[in-house]
């Protein structure tokens, strides 16, 4: 298995250039507000990938990890924060998927690649240890490790550097190896000692603030099954405490292990569907008072503190994304950040350990925006670096939330991006998210930015069965692919048109993933009401999803899922209905897609064009699904741009 080595490219001792440079301003002034602006940018301005993405603070304070944008390409990099020399770790053909400071001189980073395997590919994970001064690399993936070998569930906090991590050593169900074990490492050696062996059907472990491997979710080969073990302690034996036969059958799982023996807390629905926080004892696995929730929206998980053991806020998604901090010192460092923005809108990302230094991101919906560093010993706000270069700190156009009812009655929310200085009679483009257990929010959107910057009104529907209004809105889209979720799309350029905004000979659906699929299926099913469709990485065959998934733990689950998303899968496959297309459809895909395979647009486009319809078809060779590269985000919006100024002009 270690014929599987996934290659990184280091460069040590870079000098700190434009791209990674961290502006030394300590200024206490306070922060500028986000400038207006109504000029029109290049389109190469919003293909620009974000030059900071996910910034960590070292315990100490004194050193940021973060993927960076050079030139268009992303990289790992350390930046020390004195004004020293920043390091570059090239990500090669490799993902990085994570990375997380161990202590102040190591971190752990989580990387992925396709690999060939018995004439297959198959996506297999590693880990990394990164030392922060030299930037040597640590193995701490063995040497028999095997598909996914990067789970770290715990992180010491006492300094050391010691990581419990779970890995397979074995592809093949039949053999023990199949099963994750958890072993503490040495990150800066590499050392492995085993501590929790291999259970047959338990493929996730979890850790409490000690480092005590407390629970494992498991599943049957087929995912149809999943049940909970858990123990008291380190030296306890695991006992299930939870089964589950049906997908829809919820279990009792831990958020995160409190100090007091027995006790933890949990996310789950209240009596109306909303997921909410609990307290939770182990011992009767009864639902304690409720400690946190948002009115009619889901939780989404909580901000844990240094020793693993208690939580400092809970992350919320209601109109716009954010974190209520529960830690009174928090919520006051939050609004002492606030209170130096000029109209922006600050968020804390990350903390050093004693919370003297955070990462501030300062931006807003229609802002990309730029990371500070506060430090709270002299109440200053150091500048670190703009999120786009070119737009800076500049606001953009401006994003709501409007509400519509679709066409029985259910109230749907979406988010709506108009022109700068323009609200009637627009031309309109539907955006749908991928997922699509998924949902759209108030935040930066380069997509709809940039057809708002060329005239488009654009609106993001939450159609039934997106994440983040309740179980019982997410269970309204079981079985509606294609079907009542489309109806929802449609409905809301009915609901503009009446509002006036949009007008409705003048409109184009757009989308990615399950967005490209709804585009898809819109040009098939609905050419009366759209004018173009543009599919970026869409599906277009459920049941070839079936046959991509079959090798997969979980796949029986997934099929039974898959299969109860709409009566026939066939029928809601645009893929077998070239014939009935009746608009102009573009095409693109990724060639290293490892979400949804190329194959699904390669073919769609195929029968398209064997059926005399008007279809283009772009297939880009070096592009994944997430647009990780500027000069594929800016082919895409070229070809975009030109295929709407073609067939529904601004």
């Amino acid at each position: 298995m270690s014929r599987w080595g996934l290659r990184l490219l280091v460069a040590g001792g870079l000098a700190v250039s434009a791209a990674v440079a961290m502006a030394q301003s300590a200024e206490k002034a306070a922060t500028p507000a986000p400038e207006k602006t109504s000029a029109q940018f290049d389109t190469a301005v919003f293909a620009e990938i974000p030059s900071f993405e996910g910034p960590e603070l070292s315990p100490n304070g004194k050193a940021i990890a973060a993927k960076v944008a050079v030139n268009g390409t992303q990289y790992f990099a350390i930046i020390p924060l004195d004004g020293g020399k920043a390091r570059l770790v090239g990500l090669g053909d490799a993902d990085l998927n994570w990375w997380s400071w161990v202590n102040d001189e190591w971190l752990v980073i989580g990387i992925g690649q396709l690999v060939p395997y018995e004439g297959d590919d198959i996506y297999v994970s590693r880990a990394l240890g990164v030392n922060a001064t030299s930037v040597k690399l640590t193995k701490l993936s063995s040497r028999d490790a095997a598909q996914d070998a990067d789970d770290v569930i715990w992180t010491a906090s006492d300094g050391t550097p010691r990581i419990l991590m779970a890995s397979q050593t074995s592809l093949y169900t039949s053999e023990p190896g199949f099963w994750p074990q958890v072993d503490e490492i040495d990150v800066s050696t590499g050392r492995h000692k085993t501590v929790v062996r291999g259970n047959e059907g338990i493929f996730n472990w979890y850790a409490d603030g000690s480092g005590a491997v407390r629970m494992g979710y498991g599943m049957s080969l087929d995912g149809r099954t999943r049940r909970v073990v858990y123990r008291d302690s380190a030296k306890g034996s695991f006992r299930t405490i939870d089964r589950a036969r049906t997908h829809k059958e919820a279990l009792t799982v831990p958020a995160m292990f409190l100090k007091e023996p027995g006790r933890a807390v949990m996310i789950a629905d209240d009596e109306q569907g909303y997921s909410a926080l609990w307290e939770l004892d182990l011992e009767t696995l009864a639902r304690g008072k409720q400690l946190f929730a948002t009115k009619g929206y889901d939780i989404g998980g909580l901000v844990r503190d240094a020793s693993g053991f208690n939580y400092l806020g809970v992350y919320v998604n209601e109109d716009k994304p954010g974190i209520r901090w529960t830690d009174p010192a928090l919520e006051a460092m939050h609004k002492t950040v606030a209170a130096k923005i000029k109209g922006g809108e600050p968020r804390i990302v990350s903390l050093s350990r004693d919370r003297s230094a955070a990462i501030v991101h300062v931006g807003g919906v229609n802002a990309p925006g730029a990371y500070f560093l506060y430090r709270a010993a002299d109440d200053s706000m150091q500048f670190l670096k703009m999120n786009n270069s070119t737009i800076g700190l500049k606001r953009m156009h401006p994003v709501r939330t409007i509400r519509y009812k679709a066409r029985d009655g259910l109230e749907i929310a979406a988010v709506l991006t108009l022109p700068f200085g323009k609200k009637n009679k627009l031309p309109l483009i539907v955006m749908p998210h991928g997922g699509p257990f998924a949902r759209d929010t108030e935040e930066w959107d380069w997509w709809a930015q940039f057809l708002a910057e060329r005239g488009y009104a654009v609106v993001q529907p939450n159609y039934r069965g997106s994440s983040g209004y309740g179980t019982p809105f997410t269970e309204k889209g079981q079985g509606q692919w294609g079907l009542a979720m489309q109806d929802d799309l449609n409905d809301v350029v009915t609901e503009l048109a009446k509002l006036g905004i949009a007008d409705p000979r003048r409109v184009c659906m757009v989308g990615a993933s399950y967005g490209g699929y709804a585009a898809m299926r819109a040009a098939q099913r609905d050419g009366k009401l759209y004018r173009c469709a543009v599919a970026y990485a869409g599906v277009s065959d459920l049941n070839r999803m079936i046959g991509h998934d079959r090798n997969f733990l979980g796949a029986g689950a997934r099929k039974d899922w898959l299969k109860m998303q709409a009566p026939d899968l066939k029928s809601v496959s645009p893929v077998h209905h070239a014939e009935e297309f009746s608009i102009p459809l573009l095409l693109v895909h990724g060639k290293k897609d490892r979400v949804v395979p190329p194959v699904h647009s390669r073919v769609m486009a195929q029968k398209l064009k064997a059926a005399g319809k008007d279809v283009t078809w772009i297939e880009q060779p070096e592009a994944d699904h997430h647009f990780s590269r500027s000069e594929d985000r800016l082919e895409f919006l070229k070809a975009l741009e030109a295929f709407l100024a073609k067939h529904n002009p601004a």
